[in-house]
């Protein structure tokens, strides 16, 4: 069918079946022959130039030959679905900036529409307009730009405005009408004027707005009149609307209204002639609202996911892989057909309704989108209908039943679900549902309890620990001030219940995180929190992500969030069984070299806004020690030594002035602090810089000039023995080369000659006499450990120079290779490893863990049970002091 003949079709169909078609069809019949050359731009077919014309006029004209040109096309199948809701939505941006700007000019001649905005929400604000929508905007206006006549209150004028607004748009005479207009979704709209000022707009939604209104604006956007102040509101409100801390309670608001809209509209719930497009089950609103909960989920965290139209959001979610591809596509196809046909039903008369009609009335609706009769639209929307409501049902779920509260009847539920000690676990409980804890006291979290508590003790009493697991539960509900979030996020994901259960049962770390900041549950929230970590570059890119506004110590905030977040997830890899230790502690490494890189150079430029730049000059910092070797534990610090090229005589050139030493030194005191010092987004490391030359005496940052001469001339053994770990993890590329080309020198023989053996036999025997083990696991510390290891590997890299490797597993395959460690060291190296970064967050006083993690334990390890866990670090620790005694040349 070539174009002309679909446009035919298409005008006949609607002269058929659509009267208010028919009628303006024979109002406009100049427009209908140039139809096909409008399909680029419609709206821009339809304006009229004449600026004699009363703006009401022409604006009601202009709606009127849009109607008719974006419904023909559309039904000719020339205008896609967003081409055609986008087309609708310009035009009544147009209008509200044209009755806006007429407004104020009749009041005020030759005045301009500064200092009045209007926020589009809804359907306008996404630009996803349907035919017979109304709109929804906010009216602001700012006091002081706002134009108004003299002696005349600025709020009187605001509100005046206003109404002249509303009268231009949905006044009806002959021509039609332009836009009907609905301001009730402004705050309080029972008490407060239509159009508020922007000051108070933004108060009331930093501190009063409700749920609801925080997902209305997901697709809010500055529309019409003055839109750098509409802009700059909703940037000030940014915060409110896209959290960085997820609140649960609000998707369960959102999942509430779903709820109520099908109570309230029950008429139009089942499928068939009278069905809800829009509110039934399976309808529209379920499409926006399933893609909505989700951007509130995860928007605060991906600003990807905060795009307003529905379509674009189910891409972006699925891209992210917040959602499953193949529902995204469903979602999407269901919700282009079920707004395509409820475009037909608005076609027919111009009414804003979403409801199928009954009887011929369907027919005609089903032959104006080209189908054979009622029966066969029906037929075509059926699967999509049906699609829809299944998956969104199964994201609101059904609601819990209810825990007893008699003693007798909670013990049996308790011992049902695998509870030991049921009076125990019902003490517990009954404590809870009393309000001992402040996080506890008020109705809400109590009714949020008793909602989780049906699959909450389900997923405890399964844990290895059910006991345990509640006993550490509720130690951190008496530390949280409020507790309904927390079970929100428990009640909304009960995959993350289960995973909760293992870590209280068999990690106290990570429990003892969790009761200092349980937003650290956040990162739990889908199955990429189980999943290696990214690059170094990839994480630092997503902590130095910014918003407009983030100042300096938003940034640091930022970072030690993700930070908290990552580092709890590695170590719930562990305890759930899912990674390799030695994966995770790679992780754990990758994760601080990222959070140094992006806080060091947030603190670099904050600190050089004051103090300039030293020229030719620049920081580069070293890690040594686990950080250097890329191997971290859950509770590892980072030894860093802070070094600087260039000449240590020089000065800075910035308003403030300071010489190189004196800046370096300030400007790392502040990384450290960065680094370390805790604020309400928690802390991220303790920092060791007592490596750096002459010790904890001397100066924090050096010279590079300064550091290659302490190495070559005034270094002990032990230190050369540290710098066998060292690696820069910030400074340019250039940088980094001169201080590794200074380690390569100082560790390859340009050192002063001393006896590393006996050196080293004599630090080890301090160490033993100053730092005992902690217990009878403790990999580390024990005679055989991780230490002994490390002094053997370190003896023999130096004495004889070769297998100098950062990473121990590299500097021992390098030494096995040459004769110079036995082979069975790398896998004693791989067994301690994993024990000890297991043990730091199951037993980290390293004393045999309950009974019940003993099999996490074994698992980590790659151990069948218990008992060869502890065989293994009995023959492993055997090995390991053979290695280290022929290396120093002491006798086992």
């Amino acid at each position: 069918m070539t174009q002309d003949q679909a446009i035919s079709s298409a005008i006949e169909r609607a002269q058929a079946n659509a009267p208010f078609l028919a009628t303006l069809i024979e109002r406009e019949r100049d427009l209908l022959p140039a139809l096909g050359q409008t399909i680029a731009d419609p709206l821009a077919a339809c304006r009229i130039d004449d600026p004699a014309m009363p703006v009401g006029r022409r604006l009601r004209i202009e709606r009127r030959r849009l109607a008719l040109t974006a419904a023909i096309l559309d039904l000719a199948g020339l205008l896609d679905f967003r081409t055609a809701t986008q087309a609708l939505s310009d035009f009544a941006d147009h209008a509200l900036d044209s009755a806006i700007r007429a407004a104020i000019l009749e009041r005020v001649p030759g005045a301009d529409a500064a200092g009045f905005a209007a926020i589009a929400l809804g359907k306008q604000g996404s630009r996803e307009l349907n035919y017979s929508s109304d709109i929804d905007p906010i009216l602001l206006f700012d006091p002081a730009t706002l134009p108004h006549r003299e002696r005349e209150p600025v709020e009187e004028a605001a509100v005046r405005y206003g109404r002249r607004v509303v009268e231009l748009l949905q006044a009806r005479d002959a021509d039609g009408y332009v836009l009907r207009i609905d301001l009730r979704l402004r705050p309080s709209p029972e008490v407060t004027p239509i159009v508020l000022p922007v000051e108070a707009a933004i108060g009331y939604y930093e501190s009063q707005a409700v749920a609801w209104e925080r997902a209305a604006f997901i697709r809010a956007r500055a529309a019409s009149g003055d839109i750098p102040l509409g802009q700059q509101f909703l940037d000030t409100i940014r915060p409110f609307v896209w959290r960085r801390a997820l609140d649960y309670g609000t998707i369960g608001e959102i999942r509430g209204i779903s709820r109520r809209i099908r109570d309230h509209h029950a008429q139009g719930q089942a499928f068939g002639p009278g069905y809800d497009l829009k509110r039934g089950r399976g309808g529209i609103r379920e499409v926006e609202f399933f893609a909505q909960i989700h951007q509130l989920i995860h928007g605060g965290r991906d600003p990807a996911l905060r795009t307003p139209a529905t379509l674009d959001a189910l891409d972006a979610l699925a891209r992210a892989g917040r959602i499953d591809p193949a529902e995204a596509t469903a979602l999407a196809d269901a919700y282009t057909l079920l707004r395509t046909i409820e475009h037909r039903v608005q076609m027919i008369d111009d009414r804003q309704t979403h409801q199928l009609p009954q009887g011929e009335a369907l027919d005609r609706v089903a032959r104006l989108h080209g189908l054979a009769d009622a029966a066969a639209l029906l037929d075509l929307l059926a699967p999509h209908v049906e699609r829809v409501g299944r998956i969104y049902d199964a994201l609101d779920g059904e609601a819990q039943s209810q825990v007893a509260t008699a003693p007798a009847s909670i013990e049996q539920t308790l011992a049902d679900s695998g509870f030991t000690d049921t009076a125990g676990a019902a003490r517990l409980i009954a404590g809870w549902r009393s309000a001992r804890y402040p996080a506890l006291r008020s109705g809400p979290a109590r009714a949020a309890l008793e909602a989780v508590l049906p699959s909450l003790l389900t997923e405890i009493g399964a844990a290895a620990d059910p006991g345990q697991a509640l006993a550490r539960l509720d130690t951190i509900l008496s530390r949280l001030p409020s507790a309904i979030n927390l079970f929100h996020l428990l009640e909304a994901r009960p995959a993350l219940t289960r995973l909760l259960s293992t870590i209280l049962s068999h990690a106290p770390t990570l429990a003892e995180a969790l009761a200092r900041r349980v937003t650290l549950l956040d990162g739990l929230i889908d199955a990429t929190a189980l999943a290696p970590v990214g690059s170094v570059e990839a994480l630092a890119a997503q902590m130095a992500q910014r918003e407009a506004g983030d100042d300096y110590q938003r940034q640091l905030d930022h970072v030690r969030k993700l930070v908290g977040e990552y580092r709890f997830a590695l170590g719930a890899q562990i305890v759930a069984g899912v990674s390799d230790p030695l994966d995770v502690s790679a992780g754990y490494a990758r994760l601080a070299e990222a959070a140094v890189n992006v806080l060091a150079r947030a603190t670099v430029t904050e600190f050089a806004q004051a103090h300039g730049t030293v020229p030719d000059s620049e920081l580069v910092i070293l890690a040594l020690g686990r950080f250097g070797g890329g191997a971290l534990t859950h509770a590892s610090d980072l030894d860093l030594i802070f070094l600087f090229t260039g000449d240590y005589l020089a000065e800075s050139d910035g308003a403030k002035p300071l010489g190189a030493v004196t800046y370096y030194n300030r400007l790392a005191q502040r990384i450290v602090a960065a680094l370390s010092v805790a604020t309400a987004a928690g802390a991220l490391y303790e920092v060791d810089t007592r490596l750096r030359p002459s010790g904890a005496q001397g100066p924090l940052a050096v010279s590079l000039d300064g550091f290659a001469r302490y190495q070559r001339e005034d270094a002990w053994t032990w230190e050369h023995m540290a710098l066998t770990r060292a690696r820069p993890v910030f400074g340019s590329p250039t940088a980094r080369a001169a201080v590794q080309s200074v380690i390569d020198a100082v560790l390859n023989g340009d050192r002063r000659p001393r006896d590393i053996a006996a050196d080293a036999r004599k630090m080890r025997d301090d160490m033993a006499a100053h730092k005992p083990p902690k217990g009878p696991l403790d990999a580390k510390l024990l005679p055989g450990g991780l230490v002994d290891l490390e002094f053997a590997i370190h003896t023999r890299q130096l004495i004889h120079r070769i297998g100098f490797d950062p990473h121990l597993d590299g500097a021992i395959a390098a030494l096995t290779g040459q004769g110079l460690l036995p082979a069975r060291v790398a896998q004693a190296h791989d067994f301690l490893t994993r024990l000890l970064v297991t043990l730091r967050l199951v037993a980290p006083d390293a004393q045999p863990p309950a009974s019940a993690s003993r099999p996490v334990v074994a698992h980590a390890v790659g151990a069948a049970a218990w008992d060869d866990v502890v065989a293994s670090l009995d023959r492993h620790r055997q090995q390991v002091s053979e290695a280290w005694a022929a290396a120093s040349g002491k006798e086992t």
